[in-house]
């Protein structure tokens, strides 16, 4: 005798949406690119582990209030200018999407 199961699924979005993590993380990496700050350097003068500031930096883990603090106040930066630049990263994959899916307008 056969038996089936049947699957419940959820419909899933055409592209998933980019975390705050994810985000973050790119942001912080690429401002400490900008610095020329090596991982291991931001980590001692932020005082966190440079395993635990990679994790962050690869959006795997979520950074606190005061961690980011701390890392901004290590590179010198201001925490709203992380966050800004964080959420414009977030924001472009979906301004790319609905650019490329939207039609034309008609030719008046």
């Amino acid at each position: 005798m056969m038996t089936t199961t049947a699957l419940l699924t959820r419909p899933q979005p055409a592209a998933q949406e980019m975390l705050l993590r994810e985000a973050l993380g790119m942001t912080l990496r690429a401002f400490r690119a900008d610095k020329n700050v090596t991982l291991r350097e931001l980590a001692e003068t932020a005082r966190v582990s440079p395993g635990y500031l990679s994790e962050l930096e690869r959006g795997r883990k979520e950074v606190s209030s005061e961690l980011l603090a701390s890392i901004c106040h290590a590179l010198g930066v201001r925490i709203s200018d992380v966050l800004v630049e964080a959420a414009g990263t977030m924001t472009l994959p979906s301004v790319v999407d609905e650019l490329t899916n939207t039609q034309p307008a008609a030719a008046e």
